[in-house]
């Protein structure tokens, strides 16, 4: 039985002594950290050279610090509203100043984005790891020590502890600890409880005695890491659209987080509530170049069967697509029914018939045990008047046969012992989740079935086929694997993880897993979605480049790439075939270099030009088409919906004027120059003022600032 403890401390003074002092830490990534408990033992760690102590964990989160001046004057009340009371992990800062004592170590398989490209040590401390590898290789650093945070609560008159937030690593690695168990390995898991989370049903659940220590004191049930909803741009938009193309209705879903998903989820609603207007959209974004792809593989109109979500991380355009009833694809923890319901021969509505069908492909042996019996009451097919007793089937306590050759037992079923509709039909599965404020509220907010429909398991079942391969073949019908990338080659190679000079940007996580199983299901495809240019210290530079030193998804699983100008379907193609299609979507300012280094290096016969329809692509083109029918109230730069208030949203787009200028000095400069001489409009502005605490100022750098935007309010017709 675990042991209780309501303080952190006294928990960290047992798992010391019982490991001796040499602990190696597995935490989740993301919100399922336990913060207190870490901190806790990381502090002990620095205050006692004795304790050896190795964190293996990933995406590790910390509060946005903005930068000083306006930024910091507009964001610190949002960062307050959202991440007022979360708990911060102590190590992450130490480790920010390149800090950590030497009796520590601190490895992670997947960094925020960027945030450590100029850090040494985490550069070095970096594990490239496909995510469906993370349990193993915990197990193989010598991980002794699982820590959690969990919610707690009640399941079928069963009190449960649940994984909530992070099945992802934790459901593969708990069979493993148990055979390192049984090989004499000594290793502890700690829960600590954070009702905060969701308490999530399914693979989540776990029995209390499967931990050693649980911590629970209401003290440490913290708000969970909450980031707002990023603004959709016009580029994203348009590489929304062109995805959301080779959905296919009655498939599978899978996407990752960010403004590219959120922008495909937005498309997908807007296919399904105004086909019209979606197929308008796209023939001006140049659906014309790849209609024949769409004809093959994809569709364009409502979602009448829905979509099943099989995804790493259960992100909130998910969330949104279930309110929509856009995924409401079912699938079922059974082969039998579910190549039944593939096959169009049973249906969540029960009938005489599917008894028939279901005796047919062998849902029961020719003799019904127990277990078959059980199984068919669980999955709803039969009602609760039907049992099993003594070697026979019963009705109301009655025995009424044996063998499904027997045509009075199946007569007698039909007519009595069948359900009426089949249950434990998951419309998504998911490995972790992260997400807003209003996410987390909703998963509160949830009923039991509308739980249950959800379904957070390992990144172990998720992300490969290995796990009972017959049954998931059969519910990831028509997969769309969409994931994003840095950067692509002309030769279909993608760069999502990593530069040429060796730094890490993020790491691979499970993009390679989902290309990969692309490539083994036999009507799944992979999309890599590339914003076609990046723009860095005021120069614009393409993301489509003829080769790169470093690559996360090699040649030989290209698939599909999209740009916000299009897509190039490369699968089974040639190099050269595979390179004009990638012109095709390359930025055209970009267009004729990239050709010629193509043909210098003979991959692409001298006397190829790019036809005439793919010579326009320019970020004009593709503003000028969203931004017309955002006048009509389409493509909202927030369409999941935002933290920000109205008024944030209007000081927000004026200091990203500023942000703007600031890369053209001149600019900069006549722009001052207009701030001093537009005259007092700080009446006017007040409102704007107050909430930027400018009202009054106390140096000459805040005088500026003010003016500054006063200046843009004006420039945007917030005041005059």
């Amino acid at each position: 039985m675990p042991i209780h403890h309501n303080q952190v401390e006294a928990c960290v003074d047992d798992v010391i002594s019982s490991l001796n002092s040499n602990i190696a830490m597995g935490i989740p990534l993301g919100i399922g950290k336990p913060a207190q408990f870490v901190n806790a033992l990381y502090a002990r760690a620095k205050a006692d050279s004795s304790i050896n102590l190795r964190i293996i964990t990933a995406l590790s989160l910390e509060r946005p610090k903005p930068s000083a001046g306006l930024e910091s004057r507009f964001l610190e009340p949002v960062f307050e509203r959202l991440f007022g009371g979360y708990v911060e992990l102590d190590y992450v800062q130490d480790l920010k100043r390149q800090k950590i004592p030497d009796n520590i170590e601190i490895c992670e398989f997947f960094l925020k984005s960027g945030s450590m490209l100029a850090n040494n040590y985490a550069q070095q401390h970096y594990i490239s790891s496909n995510y469906t590898h993370v349990a193993r290789d915990m197990i193989d650093m010598g991980a002794n020590l699982l820590a959690q945070q969990v919610s707690q609560g009640v399941y079928q008159d069963k009190p449960y502890l649940s994984l909530s937030s992070n099945t992802d690593v934790t459901v593969d690695l708990l069979p493993l600890i148990e055979q390192e168990k049984a090989k004499g390995r000594n290793i502890k898991l700690v829960a600590q409880i954070n009702q905060k989370l969701p308490f999530m049903l399914n693979d989540a659940l776990i029995a209390p005695q499967n931990f050693d220590f649980i911590v629970d004191n209401e003290a440490y049930y913290t708000p969970l890491f909450s980031p707002p909803n990023m603004p959709v741009t016009p580029v994203d938009f348009a590489v929304g659209m062109h995805a959301s193309t080779l959905i296919k209705d009655g498939g599978t879903l899978q996407i990752g987080i960010g403004s590219l998903g959120d922008a495909i989820v937005y498309a997908c609603m807007l296919r399904n509530n105004d086909t019209e207007k979606y197929q308008q959209v796209l023939s001006e974004l140049g659906i014309a170049g790849y209609a024949q792809l769409v004809e093959k593989i994809g569709d364009l109109t409502p979602f009448k069967t829905g979509l099943y979500g099989s995804s790493e991380m259960f992100v909130n355009g998910f969330l949104h697509l279930i309110q929509q009833g856009i995924v409401k694809r079912k699938v079922y923890e059974d082969v039998h029914i579910q190549k039944l319901i593939n096959e169009r021969r049973l249906t969540e509505e029960l009938k005489p018939d599917h008894l028939d069908a279901l005796i047919e492909v062998g849902f029961f042996g020719d003799i019904i045990h127990a277990g078959d019996v059980s199984r068919a009451k669980r999955f709803g097919i039969f009602n609760e008047r039907v049992d099993w007793s003594d070697g026979q089937v019963t009705l109301d306590d009655r025995p009424i046969g044996e063998r499904v050759r027997d045509t009075e037992l199946v007569a007698q079923l039909k007519a009595e012992g069948l359900g009426r509709q089949l249950k434990q039909g998951i419309v998504m599965h998911g490995g972790f989740f992260l997400g807003p404020k209003d996410f987390y509220e909703a998963l509160h907010q949830m009923s039991q079935d509308e739980l249950l429909s959800i379904c957070m398991t390992g990144v172990g079942h998720v992300n490969q086929l290995m796990v009972n391969e017959e049954l998931v073949v059969e519910q990831r019908k028509h997969a769309r694997f969409i994931n994003t990338g840095l950067m692509a080659t002309l030769n279909g190679a993608v760069v999502s993880d990593g530069l040429d000079n060796g730094k890490i940007v993020s790491g691979v996580g499970g993009q390679y897993n989902f290309v990969s199983m692309a490539h083994a299901l036999p009507d799944a495809r992979s999309i890599l979605l590339i914003r076609a240019t990046r723009m860095s210290k005021g120069e614009v530079s393409s993301n489509i480049v003829f080769n790169y030193g470093h690559t996360t998804i090699p040649r030989h699983l290209r698939d599909i790439v999209i740009t916000e100008y299009g897509v190039a379907d490369l699968r089974g193609k040639t190099d050269a075939q595979v390179m004009k299609a990638m012109l095709n979507i390359t930025d055209s300012r970009f267009q004729e270099s990239l050709l010629e280094q193509a043909k210098a290096a003979g991959k692409i016969e001298s006397s190829y030009q790019i036809p005439a329809e793919f010579q326009a692509n320019t970020p004009e083109s593709i503003n000028q088409v969203i931004e017309n029918y955002r006048l009509n109230g389409l493509f909202p730069a927030f369409p999941l919906g935002t933290d920000f208030t109205e008024q944030e949203l209007q000081i927000g787009a004026c200091l990203k004027q500023l942000k703007a200028l600031q890369s053209d000095k001149m600019k900069m400069f006549k722009t001052l120059f207009k701030a001093f001489t537009d005259g007092d409009h700080s009446e006017q502005a007040k409102p704007f003022l107050e909430r930027m605490a400018l009202v009054e100022t106390s140096s000459k750098k805040e005088e500026v600032e003010k003016k500054l935007l006063i200046h843009e309010l004006l420039e945007a017709g917030l005041i005059s």
